[in-house]
């Protein structure tokens, strides 16, 4: 049986390197690389190609302004500072495209028609894998993130996605980060403490 080995080194950009940004430097985060992050991050894997995921980016001082509205505390400073802030969505009702977007299952949308819980479930699982993908897209183009979980859904929801049928998922602040504000790394834990092999 063929074994493929794996270079660590290529780990180190989105991963063992990177760290969790809470400052960044004033460089700006163009449209056209929101653009680009996106048409990486789509082509990662969800089940039965559901897509749920979406996505508003927050830039102008407005819309930061309305968003820390439903930020803790401990998260508007660094919001407020960071060039875009993200918010990942979801759409309960992403089995609208599914006709077209897993044709090798035509009637695949209507499990989740009749199974309103079922749908929910696998919008959440799925958009968090997909926010995922766009932050390791983030920091393979050489930009770092902060994902924060410390806001007021129903706030965010009634603010940005009032109207959409889309719920907030996470956020994260995107854009270069100024080393400085790093803090150390935390610990991860071993191999052993988390996982088995069966």
């Amino acid at each position: 049986m063929m074994t493929i080995a794996i270079d660590p080194t290529i780990f180190s950009t989105p991963f063992t390197d990177a760290h969790t940004a809470n400052h960044f430097t004033d460089e700006k985060v163009s449209d056209e690389a929101l653009h680009a992050l996106y048409e990486a991050a789509k082509f990662g894997p969800t089940s039965m190609n559901c897509q749920p995921m979406r996505l508003i980016f927050v830039r102008s001082a407005e819309a930061k302004a309305r968003l820390c509205a439903a930020l803790a505390p401990g998260n508007i400073e660094k919001t407020m500072a960071a060039p875009v802030t993200v918010i990942v969505a979801m759409d309960k009702q992403f089995h609208e495209q599914m006709a077209t977007q897993f044709p090798a299952m035509p009637t695949a949308a209507g499990m989740f028609v009749a199974n309103a819980a079922l749908a929910a479930e696998t919008a959440l699982r799925n958009a968090s894998l997909q926010g995922a993908y766009l932050m390791i897209a983030a920091r393979l183009a050489g930009f770092s993130v902060g994902p924060m979980s410390g806001f007021d859904r129903a706030g965010v929801d009634a603010a940005f996605c009032a109207d959409t049928g889309w719920s907030a998922n996470f956020l994260f602040n995107l854009g270069v980060a100024d080393p400085a504000g790093f803090r150390p790394r935390g610990p991860r834990l071993s191999f052993d403490e988390v996982a088995r092999i069966e």
